[in-house]
């Protein structure tokens, strides 16, 4: 039936169509039946399996994601690719961690336009390595590729939490973040030293999506995703547009042969719709802007899943005619 590869072509696909279809069993199905019921699948299956794996064991499952996502950093492709990967990772993040600040010290934990900071800020520094990879593919040279090994660090909630800790939004604990640190460290470096574990390891790093997203849109009702609208819109634009056009120019400042493909970056990543319910999990203050966040990210990802390579391919036709100038000349 194919199921799998029609699921892999819509954008961020193995972390979009999950986080729905346990969103629309959870509005229909979840406290009732289509309110003929006074209870639903969640009560029916409380405390078995079921309700562990469909609707309250994402924590767990990100977890090992984490770690498994960790092992395929190779820290021995050093050089081009590993200086490439460092300026990208650091744009990126340092990007939505400033915004973040900015929001969220001018405007409070509610932030702008409907937006809250833990909505920017999960979208903002998280980048999709697989779409990256594939326009370094088609716009530059293997060094721009190998980049995504260092690239995938900012994968995950890590970097959200301290920049909302930064901005004052959140009381994230040292524990917490250290705690989320530790699944990545140890990946990294069990990947590193053996690579029969990175081997092993590496499906994990996909394989797990589903798992997670599924109970994360067990948590959501579909009218959140209605109220995702307009903002969620907005935020995925404004990735592409800041954070692409940020990892253009800064390749330009660093005179790198191919600048276009700084703007692969100007992506949300498909897990990163996962990032609110970790940052919640560990302040329970931003519980109450988690769900609409999840959502507005959810839609950041399908905007810039559009938008980035549109930009990015633009911006190789305008560096293409500079080239050709220049050869000519």
């Amino acid at each position: 039936m194919n199921i799998l590869k029609t699921v892999k072509k819509l954008p961020g696909g193995l972390m979009v169509v999950p986080l729905l279809l346990g969103a629309v069993i959870n509005t229909f199905f979840g406290k009732s039946i289509l309110g003929l019921t006074e209870t639903g699948v969640w009560d029916w299956f409380g405390g078995t399996f079921t309700e562990n794996l469909f609707k309250t064991g994402a924590m767990p499952i990100l977890a090992v994601f984490l770690f498994c996502n960790a092992t395929t950093i190779d820290f021995k492709k050093a050089g081009v690719p590993l200086y490439k990967g460092v300026v990208l990772t650091s744009t990126k993040v340092l990007t939505g961690i400033v915004i973040g600040i900015i929001v969220g010290r001018i405007f409070g934990p509610n932030g702008i336009l409907g937006l809250a900071p833990l909505a920017i800020v999960g979208a903002i520094s998280n980048s999709n390595g697989g779409l990256y990879a594939a326009l370094a593919g088609e716009y530059g040279d293997a060094t721009d590729v190998g980049a995504v090994s260092i690239l995938s660090i900012n994968d995950g909630p890590f970097f959200t939490m301290v920049a909302l800790g930064a901005a004052g939004v959140a009381t994230i604990p040292i524990t917490v973040l250290i705690g989320c640190l530790i699944p990545i460290i140890v990946g990294c470096i069990l990947g590193n030293l053996d690579e029969e574990i990175r081997k092993f390891c590496e499906p994990g790093a996909t394989m797990m999506i589903p798992f997670f997203a599924f109970p994360l849109g067990a948590g959501l009702h579909l009218s959140n995703l209605l109220k995702a609208g307009i903002p969620g819109i907005i935020l995925g634009a404004a990735c592409t547009l800041i954070t692409g056009f940020g990892g253009y120019f800064v390749y330009k400042l660093l005179k790198m042969k191919y600048p276009e493909v700084g703007a692969g970056i100007g992506t949300t990543a498909g897990n990163a719709a996962a990032t609110p319910a970790a940052v919640a999990a560990a302040d329970a203050s931003l519980a109450a802007v988690a769900g609409i966040a999840t959502v507005q990210i959810t839609a950041a990802i399908i905007v810039t899943a559009i938008l980035c390579p549109l930009l990015t391919s633009y911006l190789h036709k305008v560096e293409e005619r500079k080239r050709a100038r220049i050869s000519a000349s």
